[in-house]
């Protein structure tokens, strides 16, 4: 098809990777973000998968070990810190900082709006109006929405699909390695590393710093720790920030409560396998996100298409959300290359991307379930390996 004028709203993973596809192809592109600064440190560690390191290995030209840090096994501890199970499973993991520094440093700021968040937009034949506040708007022919988990396009578009919380929340932290005791870095730096208890279940691996450094010292260690609270009153306590707010979706880095700080640290002292509490009692600032599930029955209207987490989102125990974000900008861009007009290039692109999503958001749900409420997750099950299309795919 001919170039297109495409506004993206949205600047994260998702966003920037499908802005770039398309600029590549000639299109005329411009990201709107709703934030007023430039993101930093929005989720923490990822598992870097083939989807969303493509773009950095292929177009930019970077190896794998210049943006994410190799790990080769897959191991359990016991209550006591020993190894209970260890099996060979290579990895490779980066940060959200990492891989957005390098596509916003690609794609420059100049197309990068900064303080534009979309309020609604008008659809007709040939284009569609996109508006920011009362008095800001921009035309496009094709509206890209990759603004997320709270979506203002996914409310306008499909408003019956909102988030379901799947029952528990995963704390989060990222910690200085050289911070820890040399013991605990020879256990955790070179595996991704699991400690299962009832209804509940505990991760960390190793990430690039917060300066992009990947040698020995200069890493964090990323923490996982998916724990259950009641809908309602639990919840709202847990999610009341320091500063009173009752917050839906996550509660950044200084905002929670001293009260559920301090709780979180002893819990972790008192059941966590040495090691890991190590890793707790050294962290400067918890963090936590509530899981939801979000499940959609489109994201292609005319013009206009959902991608990444404002589609489907599904938990992240398959370490896939930035990989399915990016896989639905590849397929998209290769979609308008091969139609000869934007409708028929997302009505083309949307039956894959939709089954996509269903299938990651269904095995990420029978996952967390083994955890958080079977007490099924057992090491060395192949079905727990983490993968975009599937485990270990």
């Amino acid at each position: 098809m001919q170039q297109a004028r495409v506004a993206v709203v949205g600047g994260s993973l998702g966003g920037l990777t499908a802005a770039c596809l398309l600029r590549d192809d000639g299109h005329d592109v411009t990201i709107f973000e709703r934030s007023a600064h430039q993101m930093e440190e929005r989720g923490a560690g990822i598992g870097l998968m083939e989807a969303t390191s493509r773009y950095l290995t292929g177009r930019l030209g970077l190896g794998l070990d210049e943006v994410s840090i190799h790990t080769d096994a897959v191991r359990y501890l016991a209550r006591d810190g020993s190894v209970v199970h260890e099996t060979r499973q290579p990895y490779h993991f980066s940060s959200w900082t990492t891989v957005y520094r390098h596509l916003l440093h690609h794609w420059g700021t100049d197309r990068y709006l900064l303080g534009h968040e979309m309020t609604g937009f008008e659809q007709r034949p040939d284009g569609v109006t996109v508006r920011f506040g009362e008095d800001r708007v921009a035309e496009a022919e094709l509206l890209v929405c990759a603004d997320g988990v709270g979506s203002v396009a996914r409310e306008l578009l499909q408003p019956n699909a909102a988030p379901a919380y799947a029952g528990y929340v995963v704390w989060r932290a990222m910690v200085p390695e050289q911070d820890l005791p040399a013991a605990v870095r020879d256990r955790l730096t070179d595996a991704l590393t699991y400690y299962v208890m009832p209804n509940s279940h505990f991760l960390v691996y190793p990430i690039p710093g917060r300066d992009g450094g990947l040698r020995p010292g200069e890493r964090l260690i990323n923490v996982v720790w998916y724990r259950n609270y009641l809908a309602g009153g639990d919840l709202d306590d847990v999610m009341t920030g320091s500063d009173g707010v009752l917050r839906e979706i996550s509660l950044p880095p200084g905002t929670v409560s001293a009260r559920h700080d301090a709780e979180v640290r002893a819990v972790a002292a008192a059941r966590l396998p040495w090691q890991l509490a190590e890793v707790v009692a050294a962290a400067e600032q918890l963090f936590l996100q509530v899981i939801y599930d979000i499940e959609i029955e489109r994201m292609a209207f005319g013009r206009v298409c959902l991608l990444g987490d404002a589609a489907y989102l599904a938990r992240p125990h398959a370490a896939a959300g930035t990989a399915k974000a990016a896989a639905d900008g590849w397929a998209l861009a290769a979609a308008l290359r091969s139609e000869p007009d934007v409708i028929s290039a997302l009505a083309a692109w949307e039956p894959s991307q939709l089954a996509l999503g269903a299938r990651l958001l269904e095995r990420t749900r029978r996952m967390g379930h083994r955890s958080q409420v079977d007490n099924t997750w057992t090491p060395g099950d192949a079905d727990l390996v983490l993968g975009l299309y599937g485990p270990g795919r």
